[in-house]
């Protein structure tokens, strides 16, 4: 606390000399002190991290506790003052959520193992017995060598690697070096600006999969975590309707799976006992985006807007990936709001759902709202992820030329170091006029590298400003990303309070400033473009 209360007082009397590049109906565009001191002593931000962890904890996209957080998030925007709050729909798949699960290795001897049940695969119906078989998968070529093989087994589909040594740190915050790393200009690429390479082919491998697993007689199938340490994670992304797998699926910790593994090649015939119960919701196949507004003084300005996605996988709480990033969006707002600070545009706040699966949320607010693609009506969930990224050309819609500037959360908990500008070369000197009176806090770096993977990209894709902030590790990468222990013990007070803070002046600049620099819309390559075939960079 006392570290903070200098950095505070030194940024304080820092800010009295720092030029800004707009005058809002308040007079200076980011009213920092007034930012600061809401930020610093009436915080809420750990206050909403903890409700969205403790209380409602892992939100996977439809399932119950997202949707209670549909409700309380709303709730506190109405709560704060907030206008325009509500929710928009797009189409998504099942509702699952999983109850309990379990799993205990009953021979050669009892031992329980750490397991997560598969994301929208079935329950045992009650707890189901059998012999493991190691029989792994990487394609179709598979299949024949373990015909007729399988009948009443639980099949391990992986091909279980050996243990590496751990020779980077399970914790650690930027260096400068790192920081620099991140000012390392890359072209834009038409072609491959928000794809994940082959995740289409998997999926539909993982359905051709299943099928050979049932009509074989397998009764369960497990997967081997990709992660030591004994973390799990549960990820799978077969949610649409009538895709639904076959069997139940587990995800077992990686010490396990290799003994189990070990116990099958030596002969020793491994038996599991497996139970999950889980439960499917098809009461409403939509995904809902939580938005709400602090309205501008001049209806005609735009708006600007930040975002963090709300939804998590199931195992853990969700809470650096990505509660943290939610509670610092709620945060900003509720500072602003506090504040009575004025702008010339709106700020919109944004929660997106569907992220896990594909950024779908954002990818449908960018489609009704800022601009479309040529995609096939009938592609869905990540095949429509797919085909959306590749589809030409842009097509501006009504909000293309309202939309000032997007900011995104979704990084951890982590402090933030400074702010990636997605190769806008122009926009570098404003972000670091804005960012100066942030320097004593550790925020220091106006890098024009890109980073993609999360809710900035499909903006990012069709020409709007858009940029997602950098942040320190912590122990994001190393064991809390999408794992059983991504828990609210893993946020840092003081790292959240002080990017909600940077968070909430960056919007009011934005919001009283002159237009960003826009990046040109991108245009469908030429096949002879160096950058045509390049894998994608996010």
């Amino acid at each position: 606390m006392r570290r903070l209360s200098f950095a505070i007082a030194t940024l304080l009397a820092a800010t009295a000399a720092v030029p800004l590049a707009a005058q809002g109906p308040d007079g200076p565009s980011a009213p920092v002190d007034k930012i600061v001191d809401e930020g610093t002593n009436r915080s809420e931000v750990m206050r909403i991290a903890q409700y969205l962890t403790d209380v409602i904890g892992g939100r996977l996209t439809n399932s119950p506790a997202m949707r209670q957080a549909e409700d309380w998030t709303q709730t506190k925007f109405r709560e704060w003052g907030l206008a325009n709050v509500h929710k928009e729909g797009f189409e998504f798949g099942r509702g699952w959520s999983a109850r309990n699960a379990s799993a205990k290795m009953v021979a050669p001897r009892p031992l329980t193992l750490v397991a997560a049940p598969l994301a929208w695969t079935p329950g045992t119906n009650g707890p189901i017995t059998g012999q493991v078989a190691l029989a792994p998968m990487a394609d179709e070529a598979a299949f024949a060598q373990y015909k007729g093989k399988l009948q009443g087994k639980i099949v391990l589909i992986s091909e279980p690697t050996e243990i590496e040594d751990a020779t980077d740190p399970a914790f650690s915050r930027k260096t400068d070096a790192d920081l620099d790393r991140a000012d390392t200009f890359q072209p834009q690429n038409g072609a491959n600006a928000a794809r994940r390479p082959s995740s289409a082919s998997r999926l539909a491998f993982a359905a051709k999969r299943d099928a050979f697993l049932k009509a074989e007689g397998a009764i369960a199938y497990a997967t081997m975590s990709s992660r030591n340490n004994k973390l799990v994670h549960g990820q799978n992304s077969q949610f649409q309707v009538g895709a639904t797998p076959p069997l139940p699926g587990f995800e077992l910790a990686a010490e396990d799976y290799r003994r189990l593994a070990r116990l099958t090649k030596m002969g020793a015939t491994p038996s599991l006992e497996l139970n999950s119960d889980v439960t499917y919701d098809d009461s409403d196949t939509k995904a809902y985006n939580i938005l709400a507004d602090i309205p501008g003084t001049d209806a005609k300005a735009g708006y600007v807007m930040a975002g963090a996605h709300m939804d998590s996988w199931a195992m853990g709480d969700g809470a650096a990936d990505n509660g943290a990033g939610v509670s610092m969006v709620m945060e900003a707002a509720r500072i602003i709001k506090a504040s009575g600070i004025k702008t010339k545009r709106t700020i919109r706040f944004a929660l997106w759902a569907g992220e896990e699966q594909g950024l779908l949320g954002s990818m449908a607010y960018v489609e009704n709202h800022v601009a479309s693609r040529p995609v096939d009506a009938g592609l869905t969930g990540t095949a429509r992820y797919m085909g959306w990224s590749k589809a030409f050309p842009i097509t501006p819609g009504a909000d293309h030329s309202k939309l000032a500037a997007y900011f995104n959360l979704d990084n951890g908990s982590g402090k933030i170091r400074g702010i990636y500008t997605q190769g806008n070369t122009a926009v570098v000197p404003i972000f670091r006029e804005w960012m100066a009176p942030f320097n004593s806090m550790g925020a220091t770096k106006v890098g024009t590298g890109r980073t993609g993977s999360t809710d900035h990209v499909f903006f990012d894709a069709v020409g709007i400003p858009a940029f997602q902030f950098i942040q320190d590790p912590l122990d994001y990468g190393s064991t809390v990303h999408h794992s059983n222990v991504d828990t609210f013990d893993h946020l840092k007070s003081e790292d959240l309070r002080q990017g909600a803070i940077i968070l909430a002046a960056f919007l009011v600049d934005a919001a009283n400033a002159e237009a960003l620099p826009r990046v040109p819309v991108a245009q469908a390559p030429k096949p002879s473009d160096e950058f045509y075939a390049a894998p994608g960079a996010h």
